[in-house]
C-alpha cells in the first residue's frame, strides 16, 4: 500500500514557502489566500483605518516576496509572518509618536451582518440583523477597550493562530505574562457581551 497523494491544501505554509523560494508562483498564491485575511484583519484591530491597514499589509506581504531567496524553516512560517506584521506596526507607531491606534472601524459590525446573512436564511428579518449588528458594535466597542498589550496577544492568538510560546517570543514576554493578558482579554470580552446571550 502506497502513500496517500499529498495535495496543495495538504502541505505546509513551510513547504509553500519553500516552494515558493523555488519558483512557484502558485505556492505564493496558497500562503496568501490562507493567511491575507488574518494578517489584515490584526493591522486593522491594531491601527483603526483601512487605508493604514490597507497599506501596511502591503508592506508585509512585499517583505514575504524580497525574503524568499533568504528564507529557512528556522521556526514557523506563521510566526516569521506575523513578527514581520508586528514589527511593521511598530515601526508605524514609532513615526507617529504620541499617537494611539485604540479605535477600530466599522469591521465587527460588517462580519456580523455578513454571518446574520449567511447563516440566518429566512430568520434574517430586521430584528435578527439588528441584534447581530448590535452585537458587532460591542465587540468592536469591547475589543477596542482592551489595553494595547492585552489586545496585542489576544489577536495574535485567535487571528495569527500562534501559540503561547510563539506569542511570548514575538512580544518579548514570558509565557506566564502572555497567559494573563490573554485571560484578562477574554475576561473584558466576556465581560462586555455576557448579555448578549
Amino acid at each position: 500500500m502506497g502513500a496517500a497523494p499529498t495535495t496543495a491544501s495538504d502541505e505546509s505554509d513551510e513547504s509553500q514557502m519553500l516552494a515558493y523560494a523555488g519558483g512557484s508562483t502558485e505556492a505564493f498564491e496558497r500562503l496568501y489566500a490562507r493567511h491575507r485575511g488574518g494578517t489584515y484583519r490584526y493591522l486593522l484591530r491594531h491601527t483603526g483605518n483601512r487605508a493604514t491597514a490597507e497599506e501596511l499589509h502591503q508592506e508585509v506581504w512585499l517583505k514575504v516576496v524580497r525574503a524568499r531567496d533568504a528564507w529557512s524553516p528556522q521556526a514557523r512560517f506563521t510566526t516569521w509572518l506575523y513578527t514581520i506584521a508586528r514589527n511593521g506596526l511598530v515601526d508605524h507607531w514609532r513615526t507617529r509618536r504620541g499617537t494611539r491606534f485604540v479605535s477600530l472601524d466599522d469591521e465587527g459590525v460588517e462580519s456580523a451582518v455578513e454571518a446574520a446573512l449567511m447563516h440566518g436564511g429566512e430568520e434574517a428579518g430586521p430584528l435578527s440583523m439588528t441584534m447581530h449588528v448590535e452585537s458587532g458594535q460591542r465587540l468592536v466597542a469591547a475589543l477596542e477597550a482592551i489595553p494595547p498589550a492585552q489586545r496585542d496577544a489576544f489577536l495574535l492568538h485567535v487571528e495569527g493562530g500562534l501559540a503561547l510560546r510563539e506569542v511570548a517570543a514575538l512580544s518579548g514576554a514570558s509565557i506566564e505574562t502572555v497567559k494573563s493578558r490573554l485571560r484578562y482579554a477574554y475576561g473584558r470580552l466576556r465581560t462586555a457581551l455576557e448579555d448578549l446571550q
